[in-house]
């Protein structure tokens, strides 16, 4: 006999901490005839607040809407920020690049192999080297090179882009040019970078020639949200490589891209999965 259909969701929520929470919810949800599949929780004691996620199933009937319906007894009850995620509606990804392209290969590699379940509806460059990466895998491609004159217009394009794509997310994968204070807002929570260093630490151009410089025994990288603030956004993931005095800054460059493109595509499968909830200038990772 046949497994009836199911549907699958992920429910994130944060508000101030207070006994019930998790029990309001799970009650709401039993009625549901949901089946918690994944649950984490986190009280941060710094500040006061409850971060929770819960992925479930239920029986097909029910939609995302009857979710937000079924909860907000509970929204009212507690003062929640809550999501409700379909898991069966693949994010969509727009993807800025510069001239290297070892993140942008390597995420399209891990959506190819089903590591990472997401959706690539455009790829935006200031320079054209990605173009044929791009018609190969059958993705739009979009050239906006950015001079001082052009930089407000080429962000409205890209907004328009993120607009028609319907992209939940942009990701800054190696993307040579600094968003403007102005978009960086707009999209708050919804830019994920690759920054070539291990923030705090070496911010801005080439950390890597300073880590070198510096005679440092350890490289890394981070994936950041983007905020006004250069290479200041809540950090998501990080690496560290050791390497050696008998490196070149060429060596610690090399090593650096493959750092680079594991760190980004970890940051990237957390957020589609809604893992990361923002804290302040922090995050609440739930891996």
């Amino acid at each position: 006999m046949a497994e009836a259909p199911i549907a699958t969701y992920v429910l994130t929520l944060s508000c101030v901490d207070r006994p019930g929470i998790v029990a309001a919810v799970t009650t709401e949800l039993a009625e549901l005839g949901a089946n918690i599949a994944e649950s984490n929780q986190f009280w941060d004691r710094g500040t006061g607040r409850f971060f929770m996620r819960i992925a479930f199933t239920a029986p097909v009937g029910v939609t995302r809407e009857g979710v937000e319906r079924a909860i907000e007894p509970v929204i009212s009850r507690f003062d929640v920020k809550t999501r409700v995620i379909d898991a069966a509606v693949r994010p969509k990804i727009v993807v800025m690049v510069s001239k290297f392209d070892h993140a942008l290969r390597h995420l399209l590699y891990q959506i190819h192999v089903g590591w990472m379940d997401a959706e690539v509806v455009a790829v935006v460059s200031n320079h054209e080297e990605a173009r044929r990466i791009a018609e190969i895998e059958g993705i739009p491609f979009h050239h906006l090179p950015v001079g001082k004159d052009t930089k407000a217009e080429q962000e409205e394009k890209l907004l328009a882009i993120v607009r028609d794509t319907g992209a939940d997310l942009v990701v800054l994968a190696r993307y040579m040019q600094v968003l403007s204070d102005s978009l960086s807002k707009r999209l708050f929570g919804k830019v994920i970078n690759i920054h070539h260093s291990f923030l705090p630490s070496f911010k801005g151009a080439k950390p890597y020639h300073q880590a070198h410089e510096r005679g440092v025994k350890l490289i890394g990288a981070t994936a950041h949200y983007v905020t006004p603030d250069l290479d200041e956004g809540p950090i998501i993931e990080q690496e560290t490589e050791r390497v050696t005095h008998a490196m070149t800054a060429d060596d610690l460059v090399a090593a650096g891209r493959d750092i680079e493109s594991r760190v980004l595509a970890r940051a990237v499968k957390l957020h589609v999965e809604s893992r990361v909830m923002l804290n302040g200038h922090k995050t609440v990772v739930f891996a």
